[in-house]
Order: C-alpha cells, then structure tokens, then sequence
C-alpha cells in the first residue's frame, strides 16, 4: 500500500493532490452546500452578466445595468424580464457568425475558438460555443468526479496505479480559416489530457480520435486486453461492447474468460452518465461478473452535456445527482406543464432558480454559460429530490438533487397516455428483473388503430437469440405491469383493452439499434438511442435497417 501510495503521489503532483484533498472536504459539507447554492448561482449570473457586458447580447439586453443591481432576487428577475428563453435555433445565426466568420464578441467577449459538434433526433447539427472559462467549467467538474469518488470510499491510490479508460465521442479537429476549430466535445477534450493523467490514460488519443467506432472498439480491445483497467468511463451500451470484444479477443488467443474481471481483475470504478443505466444493468453484469446480478464495486453517474456539466452523483446508491451550483454555469428550471407541446422553446414561460424549485414536480433545463449561452432551453426534463436554502433564508432540505427523467419531445401521448422516458426505461429494467432475460437498446411507439391491429404501444427491443417465442410474451406482460404501476393515465387506457390493447414487443437482434445509428450517420460514443417518440418514423426506421443489416 505503501508503494502504491508512493506512486500516485508522484503521479498526480503533490499539488494537484492537495487541491484534490481539501475540494473533497468541501464538497463532502452537505450542509455547507445546502445553505450556500441559492448564493452560489446569484452570485454566477452576476459574474457572467458582468463579464458580457460590452457583447453585442450585452449591450442589446443591458447586461452591464442587470449586473449592477444588487439584491440577488431582484437581479435575477430582471434578467429574466430582459433576456427570452431560447434554444439552438433562436441564436443560430449568431452561432454561424461566431464559428463561420471568426466575428468576436458576440454572445461572448472575444472570438470563441471553438465549437462542439452534437446531432440528436429530434434537430439536425448543432454547434455549442466551448470559451476558454467553458474548457475550465469542464476541468474543474473532472477534478470533482475523483472528488466524489474519493468521498464514496474509492482509493486514488490504488485506482490511480492501473489505468484509466474513456470511452468518449471521436472526431478529427477542424480548424477553419479563422483558426475557430470544430469537433464533438471529446475531440475539443483529448488533445487536453497532459501529464500526470496522460501516463495513465486510456486508449491513448491516437485510438481516441478514430472516427469509425467498430474500427475504434476493435483497436480498444487490441490496446487494453493486457492493461491493468481499473477504471472505465463511458455510455453503458458502448462500455458492454467493449468488455464483449474484449472477451472474445481473449477466447481467440488462448486465454478464455468467463467475466471482464478475469481479464482486468483490478476493475471497480465504472463513471457512467447520458442514459439510464437500470436497463442494462443485467447485461452489463454477466459480462462484467458472468452474473446478472453482478455490479461495479463503485459506479458514478453524470450528467454531462455539449453546453455544459450538470450534475453528479455525490452519494452511493442514491439516483440524485447533485448540481454543480459553482461551476460557472447559472441553471433555471421551466414547469413541464408550461412547456410548448410542439418542443419549441418556452419563450415566456415562467422560470425557477434552484431554491425556487418544488421536490416531485418536473422541470425543463434552462442554462446560462460561460460560453456565451443566454437562456438556453437544453431540452431535458427533470425531477428534484432535494433543494437547497432558499435566498430569504427558508431551510432546505440537502444540496440541490435532480434526476434526468426524460426529453422535452420524447413523449408518447397517442391515447392520453401520458408517457415519458423515466416511465419506459423504467419498465424495460422491471421486466428484465422479472423475466431474467437480459435486453440490449430499445425504443417504443404507439400503435394506431387500423383494420388489422387496436391502439395501443410497441416495443422494439434487443433481445438475446437464446430467448424463445414465450418469452417475449412474458416480457410484454411485465413490461405492460410496470407501466401500468408507474402511470394512472396508461393504467385507464388499457382497462379491459378498451382505450389501448397490451403492448407488442417487437425482437430485434443484439446490435440492430447500433447498425441503425450507424446508417444514420450517429453511431458513437456521444450519441443516444431514443428511448420513444410519439410518432413512429423512428421505430419504423429502426426495424428495417435491422432486418437488412443484421
């Protein structure tokens, strides 16, 4: 231990540590958080306000007045009256100035020099200004996350002595005549890793920047099966492909393994954030333990974003993410009742801070940044466990606490239904508990009705080949039981089958959601299956890339 102690403390820097060490202790004070947040983010927007002053959106919207007023409640309705909820589209123009043409002082001072590229399903590319206080925002959220660690039980030390592998998005940096680079986020980050961390990072960046993710899993399994992982990082889907390959390169030289553990067996430290981890928590285990109900000794989950860090869990075992109220970010929150149906931004509705939130009730996430991003309507929908001390004093409960429980425009509401994505996820994990069939990606859709079939939902879900015909009836079944617990408006639908007949579960082949993404230009670390949709283009889509790939 004490060797190894040794080397970590000469890893990391004796300074870097003692940061580490006394962040660790502050951030372990509940009740230091619970009574300073509300503060905290008053005293954010007055920075960032202050700061954009002399911007065109500064000077338009008269940040430098806003600023100097001094009561934090007063300061933080007068942005709010001054300044509209908007979204990539309300500033999309000024994006392409900024990034396009190299324009400086736009939406930030100075010229932005770069930009992450993300894609989702519900709009085309877009671009999110990543500053020089953005790329610090993102550090100093890193440094936290062995903070929380460090605070859960886990070891630098030991941890620190193998190696860390990330499992982030890929893409090659593209500098424009302007010197204004583009790239997904994990592009803009990895030429950023340096001394200590390079030593134990990886892949390496060579491997991290390959685009083509089959050829990057393959070059990840050739590159780790003989390091000492102790900590992986990355979206759970892409992180069970991995130890799966992993595997099977050492079935083909020799060295059969019946777990992941068997290969790397100083692995226990899994970070993981983007989807729900519940659904594939049965999969990921046989792989990782050869039981289904196998874990990760520690797992951390995030909340990242291309616009910014949210939230990371700061508790083992408890859903609740803590926000990251000092990170240069100042969040607001939309009532989910108040938001358009169409997933337009709520340009007028009324917004909270985080002390003014209620615990139980849904929100929409409203973000303002370090990178030049004013009201900006992310398109997430969340729930909190916890709220903090308010600014006039009345006791909160803990450190702000969300869950993420959905997208604004993923829904399914064919019927009056009244589904979100907490409620489908949350199904496929019940039954994946009930049946011990362990599924892959899915997504669902409603069904309407037609001279061959009544309304109701469809699942299209990954199962294993080894799951016969029957059991796709009894996942339905749990399936259909859990939605009905979960939501009173679904449990009236599918009263005797009068609104809505019992789901149908369509099986698909382990891979077909990844083959899908692939030919839709989407297959990476960073990108996300949508878990529903209130249409079915997607669902539709989904099933015929898999019966011609896979």
């Amino acid at each position: 231990m004490l060797q190894t102690g040794m080397r970590w403390t000469g890893l990391i820097g004796l300074g870097l540590r003692a940061k580490l060490l006394r962040r660790a202790a502050v951030l372990r004070d509940e009740d230091y958080w619970r009574d300073n947040a509300a503060a905290m983010q008053a005293d954010t927007l007055r920075s960032l306000l202050t700061r954009a002053a002399e911007t065109e959106i500064g000077r338009r919207h008269g940040f430098g007045r806003l600023a100097a007023i001094g009561d934090p409640r007063a300061l933080i309705r007068s942005y709010r009256q001054e300044v509209p909820i908007g979204d990539w589209h309300t500033i999309a123009d000024d994006i392409a100035r900024m990034r396009e043409g190299g324009e400086r002082d736009v939406l930030w001072p100075g010229l932005v020099g770069h930009f992450a590229q993300t894609s989702g399903t519900t709009a085309g590319d877009k671009y999110i200004p990543v500053s020089r206080e953005m790329f610090r925002s993102n550090y100093r959220a890193s440094l936290d996350i062995f903070c929380h660690l460090m605070n859960r039980g886990v070891s630098l030390e030991r941890m620190m002595s193998g190696r860390c592998l990330f499992l982030g998005g890929s893409s090659d940096l593209k500098a424009n005549e302007h010197g204004v680079v583009t790239a997904d986020l994990s592009g803009l980050v990895t030429p950023l890793i340096r001394w200590p961390l390079s030593e134990i990072y990886s892949p390496g960046a060579e491997v991290a920047l390959i685009s083509d993710w089959p050829e990057k899993i393959e070059r990840m399994a050739e590159v780790t099966i003989d390091q000492d992982i102790r900590f992986l990082s990355g979206m759970p889907s892409w992180a069970n492909v991995l130890m799966r390959r992993v595997l099977e390169f050492a079935e083909e030289r020799g060295r059969p393994a019946g777990s992941i553990l068997d290969v790397w067996p100083n692995l226990d430290v899994f970070v993981h954030g983007g989807v729900r981890y519940a659904p594939f928590q049965r999969r990921i285990g046989e792989t990782l333990t050869g039981s289904p109900d196998g874990d990760f000794k520690h797992r951390h989950e995030l909340y990242p974003a291309s616009e910014g860090f949210i939230a990371m869990q700061d508790r083992a075992g408890d859903p609740g993410l803590r926000l990251n109220a000092d990170l240069d970010i100042f969040f607001e929150f939309v009532p989910l009742g108040s938001m358009p149906a169409d997933g337009s931004a709520p340009r007028d509705a009324e917004a909270f801070a985080i002390d003014e939130v209620e615990a139980g009730e849904r929100y929409g996430v409203v973000m303002t940044t370090c990178a030049g991003l004013w009201r900006y309507h992310i398109g997430d929908v969340v729930v909190f466990d916890d709220t903090p001390t308010t600014l006039t004093g009345r006791k909160g409960s803990g450190p702000p606490r969300l869950r993420i429980v959905g997208r604004h425009r993923h829904f399914i509401n064919a019927f009056g239904e009244n589904l979100i994505v907490e409620h489908i996820e949350q199904a496929v994990a019940d039954a994946a508990r009930a049946t011990g069939i362990d599924p892959g990606e899915f997504t669902a859709a409603p069904v309407y009705h037609s001279a061959t079939s009544p309304a109701g939902l469809e699942l299209a879900i990954e199962l294993p080949a080894t799951v016969a015909a029957d059991g796709f009836g009894r996942f339905g079944a749990a399936f259909d039981a859990s939605l009905k617990r979960q939501n009173v408006d679904y449990a009236t639908k599918r009263t005797a089958d009068l609104g809505m007949a019992a789901p149908t579960v369509t099986a698909l082949p382990i891979g077909a959601f990844h083959e899908w993404m692939k030919a839709h230009g989407k297959l990476g670390g960073q990108h996300k299956c949508p878990r529903c949709a209130n249409h079915r283009e997607i669902i539709e889509s989904v099933v015929a890339v898999s019966l011609t790939h896979v």
